[in-house]
């Protein structure tokens, strides 16, 4: 085991990993920048380095600083966490290059994986199912066009190197096409420093279900079933769950394996998402694959009882799967996520300011993973995500219930947030009855 790791990331899962490390007996490190100096995840660590100033390109994404402080610590391994630099593949490199552990996959399998339209045409080589699409859209706006005619309207526009639903842009005619086109490339350049975008034909109202993978260093890949990504605002999941509702195990399972053995072609070595978009007919087509924990691991740990920081931990050592995971893994029950956002819940816009009152359920009925505490600031440096309410039961209805009574005890003051939003969904007759797509929420009235 590890006898040092620096958490290379702030907030919600930086207090996650933190919690997993101080359970395991490893000592850890976190980070901080100015503006997060007082949040408790600071001092649930063993020790903290600071980093820099709140801006993310002056402390968390600044790959220097985030060495000199694993060095300085004497760590022997380092965490990336979820967004900042977890899917960095030259971050991933400079950690090996100090004699640090990654705790994440290779960088070969982030890069491969990073960029959108090279990891479609990867993972299509191994009869991964795919929905049309092109590849990087050159300058030529007859070409774009030509592109456009050929997938079928409607399109949308995405980044070739971003996720997260940032700059995703519909186009439903060739009139809306080219501005579509431009607005994404615009909003790539400012989000993840590349412009290039590429088309793909639009699925109306798909349900987004994702496969949890673990791979380790010799070669295996299992899956470890799925979760139901539907629920989201402006392409990013608020409400998440496992298993998806109404969808066939058999089918879950069947999609799930043949993944695995594609990752295993691949040499996969570590955790990481397989995102899908499935449609109306059932069938699903590759989106993207996150090299990563992601924010909803929680409803796949609730399920499976495994801990994935500690299956990333062990993966990174060397260990093989038939040590890290049970041989066969029987889900149970069921489980459902709800992020809570400082913002605004009709319009959706960050609502920074200090947590004058910041209570979350105590009675132990859900789960809560957050960053902050009370009296603590939310800044705009960051994103507005707050807090997760994980809620597990023995079947679907019980675990929505579970979560809605969480979310009822949620006191928040001093910022506006999203929770009368999420309770509206959890109440509505769609949604209980499993009815979910990525367009449900704008269908809800809140």
């Amino acid at each position: 085991m590890f006898a040092k790791v620096l958490v290379a990331n702030r907030g919600a899962v930086a207090a996650r990993v933190i919690r997993t490390l101080n359970r395991l007996g490893v000592a850890s490190v976190a980070v901080f920048s100015d503006a997060d100096r007082d949040n408790p995840y600071v001092a649930a660590a063993g020790e903290a380095r600071h980093i820099g100033a709140a801006a993310p390109r002056e402390s968390y994404l600044d790959i220097d600083r985030l060495i000199a402080a694993a060095r300085d610590a004497h760590a022997d391994a380092v965490h990336p966490g979820y967004g900042f630099l977890s899917e960095n593949p030259e971050f991933a490199r400079r950690v090996a290059a100090a004699g640090l552990t990654f705790i994440g996959p290779s960088p070969a399998m982030i890069e491969a994986m990073g960029h959108k339209t090279q990891a479609r045409d990867l993972v299509r080589q191994h009869g991964m199912p795919m929905n049309a699409g092109s590849g990087v859209l050159p300058a030529d706006a007859g070409v774009i066009a030509a592109e456009a005619e050929r997938i079928g309207y409607p399109v949308l526009v995405k980044p070739a190197a971003g996720g997260g639903g940032i700059g995703m842009i519909e186009a439903r005619d060739a009139a809306a096409l080219l501005p579509a086109v431009d607005r994404a490339a615009s909003m790539a350049a400012r989000g993840f420093g590349s412009g290039e975008v590429y088309l793909e034909r639009l699925i109306d109202r798909p349900r987004h279900v994702e496969f949890q993978m673990l791979g380790d260093k010799h070669g295996r890949v299992r899956h470890l079933f799925e979760r139901d990504c539907s629920v989201q605002r402006r392409h990013q999941k608020v409400i998440e769950e496992a298993r998806a509702p109404g969808l066939s195990l058999d089918a879950a399972d069947t999609m799930g394996r043949r993944i695995a053995e594609t990752l295993a072609r691949l040499g996969y070595d570590n955790i990481g998402t397989v995102e899908m978009l499935m449609g109306a007919d059932g069938s699903f087509h590759f989106l993207e694959m996150n090299t990563r924990l992601q924010v909803e691991h929680g409803v796949t740990e609730e399920i499976t009882g495994i801990d994935l920081v500690e299956a990333q931990i062990r993966a990174a050592l060397g260990e093989g799967l038939d040590t890290i995971l049970p041989a066969e893994i029987v889900p149970r029950g069921h489980a459902v996520q709800a992020r809570v956002y400082a913002e605004d819940p009709k319009r959706f816009f960050p609502s920074p300011g200090r947590l004058a009152v910041f209570r979350p359920p105590a009675d132990g009925s859900v789960r809560v993973e957050t960053g902050y505490a009370e009296g603590g600031e939310v800044t705009p440096f960051y994103d507005p995500m707050i807090a997760k309410v994980i809620a597990h039961g023995p079947t679907r209805e019980a675990a929505i219930d579970r979560l809605a009574a969480g979310l009822a005890q949620f006191e928040i003051s001093g910022v506006k947030h999203n929770i009368p939003a999420l309770q509206a969904v959890l109440a509505s007759a769609e949604f209980r009855s499993g009815a979910v797509h990525t367009g449900l929420l704008s269908t809800i009235k809140l």
